[in-house]
C-alpha cells in the first residue's frame, strides 16, 4: 500500500477544519470585539500599552493578526487600520504584511496538507474566475501570484487557498503574497495612521479609499506589469502559429 493510501484522511484535513470551525465560530463571537467602535472605545488604553511596552506590543499585534488571518477570522482590516494607528504608516504597513503573510501561508500549507492534487484535479475541470486563476497559475506562476495579491477584487482567502492546490512551491507562495499585498496594505496603514483625527471628529475611515483614481490607477498599473509577461508569452505564441 501507497503512502497516501495508508495515511488518515480526517487526519491528513483536520487542520483545514479547525479553521472552517474556528472561521465560524469566530464570525459570531469575535465580530464586537474586533471592530472600528471596539478600537475606538479602547484606543487611549492601546497606546499607554504602546508607549511602556513597544517590542512587546509589535509580537502580541503580529501574532493576533497572524491568527485572525490564518483562522479566516474577521477583523483583518480593522487590524490592518489599528497597525497604522499604533505604529504609524512606516514600520506599521511592515507588521501588517508580515503578520498577513504569516497567517497566508498557514492556511496555505493546511490546505495543501488536507488536500493537495485531489482538489487541485477537481479545479482543473471547474469553471469561471477559479479555473481562470489556475490556469494563470499553471501558464505563468509568477506574473500570476502578484496578480492575485494585487486586484482588490480577488478575496484574500481564494488567493491562498487555490495555490495551494497546485504545485506552487512555498518560498515562491510566500514571497509572491508578501510583495503583493504591500501597495494595499501601505493605503490601509496610512488611513490608520490618520486614525486620530477621525476618533476626534466622530467619524468612520474611509475604507473605499482604495478605490479612489489617485489610489487605485498606480495599483493597476502594478497589475498591468505583472500581467506583462503573460501577455508578451501569448503574443508570442501567436506568432509562433
Amino acid at each position: 500500500m501507497t503512502e497516501e493510501k495508508t495515511s488518515n484522511p480526517i487526519l491528513k484535513r483536520l487542520p483545514i477544519i479547525v479553521i472552517g470551525i474556528v472561521a465560524v465560530l469566530g464570525a459570531y463571537f469575535l465580530r464586537d470585539y474586533l471592530s472600528f467602535e471596539a478600537l475606538a472605545q479602547n484606543r487611549e488604553a492601546l497606546i499607554a500599552f504602546r508607549d511602556a511596552n513597544y517590542v512587546l506590543t509589535v509580537l502580541v499585534f503580529i501574532a493576533i493578526y497572524t491568527v485572525v488571518v490564518a483562522f479566516s477570522l474577521p477583523g483583518a482590516a480593522i487590524l490592518t487600520l489599528t497597525g497604522g494607528f499604533l505604529f504609524a504608516t512606516f514600520p506599521g504597513f511592515l507588521f501588517n504584511v508580515v503578520a498577513a503573510t504569516l497567517g497566508a501561508t498557514a492556511i496555505f500549507l493546511a490546505a495543501r496538507w488536507g488536500f493537495g492534487k485531489q482538489l487541485g484535479a477537481k479545479l482543473e475541470g471547474s469553471d469561471g474566475i477559479v479555473k481562470k486563476i489556475k490556469d494563470g497559475i499553471d501558464e505563468n506562476q509568477w506574473s500570476m501570484l502578484f496578480l492575485i495579491r494585487l486586484v482588490p477584487a480577488v478575496p484574500f482567502f481564494l488567493a491562498n487557498l487555490i495555490p495551494s492546490f497546485l504545485e506552487v512551491p512555498l518560498r515562491r507562495f510566500m514571497i509572491s503574497t508578501f510583495f503583493g499585498i504591500v501597495p494595499g496594505s501601505v493605503v490601509y496603514t496610512s488611513v490608520g495612521a490618520g486614525l486620530g483625527e477621525v476618533f476626534e471628529a466622530g467619524e468612520t475611515p474611509n475604507l473605499g479609499i482604495i478605490f479612489e483614481p489617485h489610489i487605485l490607477f498606480p495599483i493597476l498599473g502594478l497589475c498591468a506589469l505583472a500581467a506583462l509577461p503573460m501577455v508578451l508569452k501569448a503574443v508570442r505564441g501567436k506568432k509562433g502559429l
